[in-house]
């Protein structure tokens, strides 16, 4: 929960390169999500065009030269999935030092390689950043969730991990649901890349509450 707490998105970053056994320890991350899973993340070092054009000055991005690349087949469910592994790295990152920002459009072409039948879900700015970013606005925890009766200790937890993610647009469309001992989360109402962040939210719930979501 201190990692959650402490991680914010930024988007302007320093000169200063992130360390080899940083490298290697976040490329070993991501090679073993790509094992376990059907993604092919790269996590790109060292690659300022991406973020050099009008689009990331548009999203105020400065001197990002590196970013993680969500990449897998553009099949059902790997949106959510992208959200959801991509978060790992996203937490591992913070954990090392590191600041990061989930990018949707506002960013140029991406160097990740997305072969035929992938689609690139979405990009993660990373390294050394100016600042820390701020806290963002929360909606009411009783907005997005649904419990019959007493609320347990280990599903407010989840649900006050779920609200400190990062959703586009800040949008918090989603709903957990607490029905017996078994929790589900869905989209609620439509919105921009509400899948991906699906898949975010679910993981920070599973991190705080130790409860797996379906």
């Amino acid at each position: 929960m201190d990692v959650i707490k402490e991680r914010h998105s930024v988007r302007q970053y320093t000169e200063k390169k992130i360390e080899m056994e940083k490298r290697t320890e976040l490329n070993a991350l991501a090679d073993k999500i790509n094992s376990d899973t059907r993604m092919h993340i790269q996590i790109l070092y060292d690659e300022p065009k991406c973020f050099d054009g009008i689009m990331a000055h548009y999203g105020n991005f400065s001197n990002v030269k590196n970013y993680i690349a969500l990449v897998g087949p553009s099949t059902n469910g790997m949106e959510e999935k992208a959200g959801y592994y991509g978060e790992q790295l996203v937490l591992k990152a913070q954990e090392m030092g590191l600041n990061t920002c989930w990018v949707a459009l506002s960013h140029g072409k991406s160097a990740a390689a997305v072969g035929k039948g992938e689609k690139l879900f979405c990009l993660i700015a990373l390294g050394y950043g100016v600042n820390q970013g701020c806290a963002h606005k929360s909606k009411a925890m009783e907005e997005v969730c649904k419990v019959t009766g007493t609320m347990p200790d280990w599903f407010k937890k989840g649900m006050e991990a779920a609200l400190l993610a990062p959703t586009a647009l800040n949008q918090q469309k989603f709903c957990f649901t607490l029905e017996g001992d078994t929790v589900t989360a869905k989209v609620r109402g439509m919105g921009f890349y509400t899948k991906v962040d699906l898949g975010i939210v679910k993981y920070h719930f599973e991190l705080a509450a130790g409860v797996k979501v379906l």
